[in-house]
Formats: structure tokens, C-alpha cells, sequence
């Protein structure tokens, strides 16, 4: 047999590589290859965290009707009428932290004077939840229900959060069922939400809407890091700046509710303001975080411990200090008792010392303050006097006092606690003259 010459296996091989279609450039590539091979699939992740946040309806206690006659017990029975009408409520969610113990975290104002709190979990199961405790100033809430086979959520570490970090929000918005929203961290440290409360939100424009409110806030890998708490909704809806607590925040109100079913705040005794680049100069320092001590109450654990009125405090147990609202945050949650390594700068120089922690006595009643301020609520708050609540109708409402002003002075007296308002108040047997900001804006009450 002849072999046949080489010229045709030679025009053969090039009409191959002529039909076979060359690679295309990335950008020709079909978008769901291309998608799917850069951006997985959240889905994985959320089959096994969204068991662990579960939908919370309160059941609370109304009157049947607003007539007088309603409530005359003999005109009611005459005519058949319940004694009184209940209502349930889809108030918003929570989440398990722990499974064995039936532990569920949500928001304060979610069960806030609930008669009875119903948890439905993602399998339609549900119970009827115990408070275990809750903290109006952090907003958190701690339920517990008997139940097995449930799912709890690990805690992440929300102090390494990154702005620009992906986030998942889940929870049961507008009472439609378990829904999730995906974001960013869009800010950290976040304040001035609630004037009295303890504020250190992260911010997120993961929709978070009415009835999120206690959900979760996890990260792309299903580590719990905040629980959702607040929105800014000038028309009522979400506009992408969404606020939650850091878990960090809330498991040590968590630990605290468990023990004792409240929380004691501690305190060390000063006042503080935050570090500002002026100031820095002011003080001769590089520094360009911290908190400015500038009072040290006599007596008290900063005093004994040797802080004086210009240290400028850095770092508390090993984790540095942003500002003035940080530091009230850490040692106002600090157990009571326990001691606090405090590191700060002293005319440039770092010096480190232990603190101990002791019960703050700032909420002051009403009676230990005037009686013309009764119905008033009062708390230290970074170096001045909030008026923490105001009951209706009272002497303190009459006055113009309102919930949330911030005191600074009496009679021209400056002021930086419940206990020098107390005293200030208890030498003024005449008129007495209030210094506050309200809003933003200074104002000058005057009390008769």
C-alpha cells in the first residue's frame, strides 16, 4: 500500500483549527458563568442561619371600650360583654443565642410592657416566652422558651467590622414572614440616636424596615455580629440607614440579665469629653483618639486609682478607646466589682492602671432631687444630667421639663452629675434656673 502524499494531512489539520471556535474575551463571556463564578451564592450560608431568628407577637392588654358605662360591672353583664379585649400584636423579631438553654435576644421595645410574648420559630412551631430581663438604655431584651431541636447563632466579632464589610439582615418585616436584605457596613461607633441610652450602632444600608427589629444582623459567613434595632425613615420606610446593636454590646447586657435580671451599671467617677484635634494640640499630644478626663470626683475608684482632670484615657482592657461615648460604654457595662485596666496618656507619657468598678447610684428618684421637679427621671451622661423620663401630668411635665433635655448648670451653677444636681437643687429654696440643651439648641427654664 502507498502512502498517500503529506500535502493533504497538512490541509486537513488547517481546516480543523479554522472550526474550532477561539476562547472568547472575558467580557464576551455569557454574564451567569461569569456571575456565578464571582459572586456565590449567599443561600448555603442562610439555610443554615435563618432557622435561628424567629417572628415575636405580644399579646397585651387593652380596655373593651372608652364609655363610662363600660365600666359599670352590671351594665356589662347585662349585656354579655367581655371584661376585656385583648390584642396581639406581630411586634417584631429575635434571635437564638442559645439553643440549649432557649435563649432568644431581641429589642427592648419590641416586649416593652407585653402581658405575653409568643415566639414562632421558621418551622411554624411556636411557644409562649419568658422575660428573662430587659434594658431600656441598650435596648436589648432577653426571652427564654422551652423547646429542643433548636438553632442558635454563633457570635462573630463585631469589633472587627469594616466599613465596607458585607452584611445580611434578617427578620420579619411588616409581618410577612422571615425575609433577608443584603448590605454593607456603611459607618461604625454610631450615636446620638437616643440621648440617654448606650449608644455604639453600626450602620448599614441593609434594609432593615418595621418588624426587623430585634432580627439579626450576620456576616456573609453567618456569624452573628449586631442585633437590628433602629431605622431613620423621614417617610416612613426604609432609606437605607439602618442601625444595630454589636453583639459585643449585647452579650455583656445579655450576661448581666441572666445574673441578675437587670442591669447594674458601674461607674469610676469622672467626666470626659472627647478628644478633638484642638485639644490634642492644646495638650501637646499626636494623639488622635481617646477621651479627655476633666473631672475626678473625690473619693471615688478613678481618684483612689491616681486619674487626675487632663489624663487623656486610650484604651480600656487592651481594646483603645474612640471617644467619650465609648468609654461611658465600656465601664457602664463593666460588672460591678470587677476591676478595668485603664490606659491613658499623661503629659505625653502612657501610664497604665486598674480601676475597680462600682454600682452607679445616678438614677436618682424624683423625691431625692425637688419636689418641684417630681415626675422627673434623672442619669449621668458623659459629664452632664439627662432628664431620663418624665411621668404625664407631674410637677416636672408642668414646668416644661421634657424627657431627653440635657441640664448643665443651676442657677449658674455648672453641673456635672445626678448627685451635684441633687444638691444644687437642695440649696435653691427660691427660683430656680435651669441651663439645658434641648435639640441642639440652648435654652433657660426658669422654675418657680
Amino acid at each position: 500500500m502507498t502512502a498517500r502524499p503529506s500535502k493533504y494531512v497538512g490541509v486537513f489539520a488547517a481546516l480543523v483549527l479554522m472550526l474550532v471556535p477561539a476562547p472568547l474575551p472575558a467580557a464576551a463571556q455569557p454574564p451567569s458563568a461569569l456571575s456565578a463564578s464571582i459572586q456565590p451564592s449567599l443561600a448555603d450560608v442562610l439555610e443554615e442561619v435563618t432557622p435561628a431568628v424567629v417572628n415575636i407577637a405580644v399579646r397585651s392588654r387593652a380596655p373593651a371600650a372608652t364609655n363610662p358605662l363600660y365600666n359599670d360591672p352590671f351594665f356589662r353583664r347585662y349585656f354579655n360583654l367581655p371584661e376585656q379585649r385583648q390584642q396581639r400584636l406581630s411586634a417584631g423579631s429575635g434571635v437564638i443565642v442559645d439553643a440549649d438553654k432557649g435563649y432568644i435576644l431581641t429589642n427592648h421595645h419590641v416586649v416593652e410592657n407585653a402581658g405575653e410574648i409568643a415566639v414562632t420559630l421558621k418551622d411554624r412551631r411556636r411557644f409562649t416566652a419568658k422575660l428573662e430581663g430587659s434594658d431600656k438604655a441598650t435596648d436589648i431584651a432577653l426571652l427564654k422558651i422551652e423547646a429542643d431541636k433548636l438553632t442558635a447563632l454563633s457570635f462573630g466579632d463585631s469589633g472587627a467590622l469594616r466599613v465596607g464589610d458585607s452584611v445580611v439582615a434578617i427578620g420579619n418585616p411588616f409581618g410577612l414572614g422571615q425575609t433577608v436584605t443584603s448590605g454593607i457596613v456603611s459607618a461604625l461607633g454610631r450615636g446620638g440616636i437616643n440621648v440617654e441610652g448606650y449608644e455604639d450602632f453600626i450602620q448599614t444600608d441593609a434594609s432593615i424596615n418595621p418588624g426587623n427589629s430585634g432580627g439579626a444582623l450576620v456576616t456573609a459567613d453567618g456569624l452573628l455580629v449586631g442585633i437590628n434595632t433602629a431605622i431613620i425613615a423621614p417617610a416612613g420606610g426604609n432609606v437605607g440607614i439602618g442601625f444595630a446593636v454589636p453583639i459585643a454590646m449585647a452579650s455583656r447586657v445579655m450576661e448581666q440579665l441572666i445574673e441578675h435580671g437587670e442591669v447594674r451599671r458601674g461607674r469610676i467617677g469622672i467626666s470626659v469629653q472627647d478628644l478633638t484635634p484642638d485639644l490634642a494640640e492644646a495638650l501637646g499630644i499626636e494623639q488622635s483618639y481617646g477621651a479627655v478626663v476633666g473631672r475626678v470626683e473625690r473619693n471615688s475608684p478613678a481618684a483612689h486609682a491616681g486619674l487626675q482632670a487632663g489624663d487623656v484615657i486610650i484604651a480600656v482592657n487592651d481594646r483603645k478607646i474612640t471617644g467619650s461615648a465609648d468609654l461611658r460604654n465600656r465601664v457602664g457595662l463593666a460588672q460591678v466589682g470587677s476591676d478595668v485596666k485603664i490606659e491613658y496618656l499623661r503629659d505625653g507619657v502612657p501610664k497604665t492602671v486598674t480601676v475597680r468598678i462600682e454600682p452607679d447610684e445616678a438614677l436618682a428618684e424624683p423625691s431625692a432631687v425637688s419636689a418641684r421637679l417630681e415626675g422627673a427621671q434623672f442619669e449621668d451622661a458623659a459629664g452632664n444630667v439627662v432628664v431620663s423620663g418624665i411621668e404625664d401630668g407631674s410637677a416636672a411635665a408642668r414646668s416644661g421639663l421634657r424627657a431627653g433635655d440635657v441640664i448643665v448648670a443651676v442657677n449658674r451653677r455648672p453641673i456635672a452629675t445626678v448627685a451635684e444636681l441633687a444638691a444644687a437643687l437642695k440649696n435653691a429654696s427660691g427660683t430656680i434656673a435651669l441651663d439645658l440643651f434641648r435639640g441642639g439648641s440652648k435654652l433657660f427654664l426658669v422654675i418657680q
